[in-house]
């Protein structure tokens, strides 16, 4: 074994000079401890990218092994919170101190919650898509939370149009009784003949990122997901009983919502929640009827904060 081994980041100039904004490593695969807000730790599997700003313009590179194992020691040593992603971004810059100035480290995981039925009671388990991203530039600390929430829309103008032709079907087979008996009105709305249409309805997606302000300590991951679907009163369901499908039915039949009724829906919401400086939302209607999606963008609208 040879008692010392070249170090070709250290000792070779670069090929080309310049500057870079970002080096370092994407989809890092380890598991972390996250403490969200109101839950216990939970070990997820995440996907992480690490990165530092190269200022050195003759430098080869940067040391990718020293962001490696700081990334490593809070998996293997600590939880990942607001406190400790902070944490993190000082180590990387840190470490590269003679190259970097600015750092930046993405996790991406599924974030799994235990979610009740709307009547029954019933649990299951629902997953949810989340993002934090910790960046530290020019001095400035930035902490966004991501998350992806489903949910089902149903469409106000197809209910109008179905509507419209129930109430056709109903002129069709009773304009000729003089005597309407209730009961006869009654057994008929129960056929399928009674409801001849129905509107259309799929699974959509609500897309928010969030700026976190430094009031927190472990991130509101449950806290969002609760703002979210609470204000569009349709969340998809895990766990459900013949109960649970007709609340869901009539909470459809009762938030008819086109992509920009549930945006400013959201939109109100997250004007009123204190723990974020800044968000930026879309709204993902996955199509039944067309093949294209409905989509619609907005942001908290604060100067410099986050653009459509």
């Amino acid at each position: 074994m040879p008692t010392s081994m070249p170090d070709i980041a250290n000792h070779t100039t670069a090929q080309t000079e310049g500057t870079l904004d970002w080096v370092g490593m994407s989809n890092i695969e380890m598991p972390i401890m996250v403490a969200s807000k109101g839950e216990s730790e939970r070990m997820v599997s995440a996907h992480i990218d690490a990165f530092v700003n190269l200022n050195d313009a003759q430098a080869k590179g940067i040391h990718m092994s020293r962001l490696y194992l700081l990334i490593d020691e809070l998996s293997t040593s600590s939880v990942l919170n607001y406190q400790t992603l902070v944490a993190l971004l000082d180590g990387f810059i840190n470490s590269h101190q003679e190259l970097s100035d600015e750092a930046k480290v993405v996790f991406n995981f599924e974030y799994h919650l235990r979610r009740k039925s709307l009547i029954s009671g019933k649990e299951g388990w629902k997953g949810y898509p989340v993002t934090l991203t910790g960046s530290l530039k020019q001095g400035k600390l930035a902490i966004e939370l991501s998350i992806e929430v489903p949910y089902s829309s149903t469409c106000p103008c197809s209910a109008a149009l179905a509507r419209q032709l129930i109430q056709q079907a109903f002129q069709d087979k009773f304009a000729s009784q003089q005597d309407l008996a209730l009961n006869d009105v009654h057994e008929w709305l129960g056929t399928t003949e009674g409801v001849v249409a129905t509107p259309h309805s799929q699974r959509s997606v609500a897309e928010i990122k969030v700026k976190l302000n430094n009031s927190i300590d472990d991130f509101p991951i449950t806290e969002l997901v609760d703002l979210i679907e609470g204000s569009l009163k349709t969340p998809v369901q895990a766990a459900v009983k013949r109960e649970d499908e007709q609340e869901f039915a009539r909470l459809n039949g009762q938030n008819l919502m086109f992509c920009e009724d549930a945006a400013r829906r959201l939109q109100h919401t997250m004007n009123q929640a204190v723990h974020f400086d800044d968000f930026w939302l879309r709204i993902n209607h996955l199509e039944s009827l067309h093949a294209h999606d409905a989509v619609s963008v907005t942001t908290k609208g604060i100067p410099g904060g986050y653009q459509p």
